[in-house]
């Protein structure tokens, strides 16, 4: 059904893997960062398990409709890496998988490749082209979306890992009608990974901060003042922290630690949620453990945030609340430069069934 060899993707070409391919292989798969997302490949990864891939399993790939393609640098004829699309299913549909080996990573070539078996696929008769990434893999998931494939919703458990969880993954696809044009985030990721003034950092959140985050919105003061308000369980405060980026990249809130920035130390979170496009709004919430307060760090904060949102986003509004008691986030509000807009009566969840007063804030572009 494919061509097995030449074909052209940008600056690369794509061709049948051969026997000479194996040390590269072999290298490029026994790297960790390769491995990590792949958990059906060997660990650790020998020349003969390449060798089975060029003779066994990419020939089964091929014997069966689909296509293994090694990826090639053609003036050097350096290998850079293997991408391939499976067999049709029963509806027509096929899937698109890549990997890019550790001394190719940053030009490029998986979103080239991607974007080239995608458009073979559509000559060849197919609707669609699927693409599955590993909820934790943001590299996977940003080729996804500058090949042109739009995001489609998580499937839980789909997937397996190396130590025998299940892992969660992020479906893509994209039709022969799609017009294929690289989709920018909404919400693009921080210039150099974070924002600071030299007093406060605000870095993405992460698995590591998983202990720190649950701590701090466990504590009462803190969950009190969120929906719902009740303090989280920890397997709900480690889901967050390692879905965080995804959300982020998904356009669906920015979250983040804000850190001393000397210290390094984790003294609470702010994020960029509730984001509506449409309305080119979003929402700022905060908090912060009791030790670090007083020093005007979560004004800093949302300074940071702010600045960043209407500088590298198309956000032109945004919106806080606070309850009518909590004189210290409105005082936050206020140094940030937002400005008091109206009362709502009874609309947050509060304790024992009542409801709460809000009182909502707006900063505008």
């Amino acid at each position: 059904m494919y061509p097995e060899n030449m074909v052209s993707a940008g600056p690369y070409t794509l061709r049948r893997a051969v026997e000479a391919d194996a040390d590269a292989v072999a290298r490029a798969c026994d790297d960790p960062e390769t491995a990590q997302f792949l958990p059906v490949m060997p660990s650790p990864y020998t020349r003969e398990d390449a060798l089975n891939w060029i003779n066994g399993i990419s020939r089964e790939t091929w014997e069966g409709g689909g296509a293994d393609y090694a990826i090639i640098e053609p003036d050097t004829g350096e290998f850079l890496g293997a991408a391939g699309l499976k067999a049709p299913d029963r509806f027509g549909n096929s899937e698109v998988g890549y990997w890019v080996a550790p001394w190719a990573r940053g030009r490029g070539v998986a979103t080239v490749a991607t974007r080239a078996l995608a458009e073979l696929a559509f000559t060849q008769g197919v609707p669609r082209v699927s693409l599955l990434a590993d909820v934790e893999n943001i590299a996977s998931q940003r080729v996804a979306y500058a090949a042109g494939f739009r995001r489609e919703g998580v499937l839980r458990g789909a997937s397996g890992r190396r130590d025998r969880s299940r892992a969660d993954v992020v479906c893509f696809a994209r039709l022969a009608s799609d017009p294929g044009d690289a989709i920018r985030p909404y919400l693009p990721f921080l210039p150099g990974g974070e924002l600071t003034d030299g007093v406060v950092r605000l870095t993405p959140l992460t698995l590591a901060d998983a202990g720190d985050y649950n701590a701090t919105v466990s504590l009462p003061d803190i969950y009190a003042r969120r929906v719902p308000p009740e303090p989280p369980r920890y397997a709900e405060s480690e889901e967050r922290c390692r879905y965080a980026r995804h959300r982020w990249l998904a356009g669906f809130a920015a979250e983040m630690a804000i850190r001393d920035a000397v210290t390094g130390e984790y003294a609470g979170d702010i994020q960029l949620a509730n984001v509506v496009p449409p309305l080119e709004q979003a929402m700022i919430g905060y908090g912060l453990r009791p030790e670090f307060r007083g020093r005007g760090l979560v004004t800093r904060a949302v300074d940071l945030l702010a600045d960043w949102a209407f500088t590298h986003t198309r956000l032109r509004r945004l919106i806080a609340g606070t309850a009518p008691d909590n004189a210290g986030s409105q005082r936050v509000l206020e140094r940030a430069g937002f400005v008091q807009e109206v009362l709502v009566k009874g609309l947050l969840p509060g304790p024992d069934g009542t409801r709460v007063d809000d009182i909502q804030w707006s900063r505008t572009r």
